[in-house]
């Protein structure tokens, strides 16, 4: 079993009025083969998060500690901290024009394993996955996320995790868009990796519809940049009935 262990993270990002500490003081151990969902209202920081964690140039760790078995990750660059096991699904994935999805997830299964998977192998790998994915053969040639539909980008995301099989998957808002069918589909993906790699996921939304299908071992409340509270799956659906309102009004 490994274990991805935060401790006491403080995260900035620059603006144009200057740097501004987003988290302030981070704890969490998630283990392989568990999910901990990161709940929150807007701004509260979970984003963030994600990002810092996957090593966006953007957000500066200014304290703390994060490690994988206790391999720091903190000072890796983002490359490093993915062959390190680490993986960010993210809330808007970007277009990369010229670059067919079929190169581009060999080329990432490349750089992580340091060797280039067998072509026979690899093809049945990917077939099978798109397959899961109820994604269409085609799918392969296209440019990645190039006019892709919103559920489309998602599943790709889910088909890279499924194919790169990291240690621990950072799933940020993959609910966000998508409509019942694709929302299950994504759900069974992240559910299948689960039961195949023992990944671990940190798996961040707004809202319980997601945890129907992918159910959280913890619940973690962000709010203001810190843990505000913690609790089972019960918490997420103490959230939904009464949303965040008691965190809201407390004081920093």
């Amino acid at each position: 079993m490994s274990t991805l262990s935060i401790r006491d993270l403080h995260v900035s990002v620059v603006t144009e009025a200057g740097s501004k500490e987003i988290l302030r003081g981070i704890d969490l151990d998630i283990d392989s083969n568990s999910t901990h969902a990161i709940m929150g209202p807007n701004g509260s920081g979970k984003s963030t998060l994600a990002y810092a964690l996957a090593g966006h140039p953007k957000y500066e760790i200014t304290q703390g500690s994060v490690t994988i078995d206790e391999e720091n990750l903190v000072d890796m660059s983002a490359d490093e901290r993915a062959r390190a096991g680490l993986f960010l699904a993210m809330q808007y994935p970007v277009e990369v024009p010229g670059v067919t999805v079929t190169n581009f997830l060999r080329s990432a299964k490349t750089a992580i394993d340091g060797e280039a998977p067998k072509l026979r192998t690899w093809t049945k790998e990917l077939s099978e996955a798109m397959k899961q994915l109820r994604v269409d053969p085609e799918f392969a040639s296209r440019n990645v996320n190039e006019g892709f539909s919103g559920g489309e980008k998602k599943r790709h995301e889910i088909l890279q995790m499924e194919l790169l099989k990291p240690r621990f998957a950072i799933l940020d808002e993959t609910d966000s868009g998508l409509d019942v069918d694709a929302l299950r589909i994504v759900s069974e993906g992240v559910n299948r990796a689960r039961e195949n790699t023992d990944v671990g996921v940190l798996l961040i939304t707004h809202y319980t519809r997601i945890l129907r299908y992918i159910k959280p071992d913890h619940v973690h409340v962000l709010v203001k940049g810190k843990v505000a509270e913690e609790g089972g799956p019960e918490l997420a659906q103490r959230l939904e009935d009464e949303g965040y309102d008691r965190f809201l009004t407390q004081t920093a």
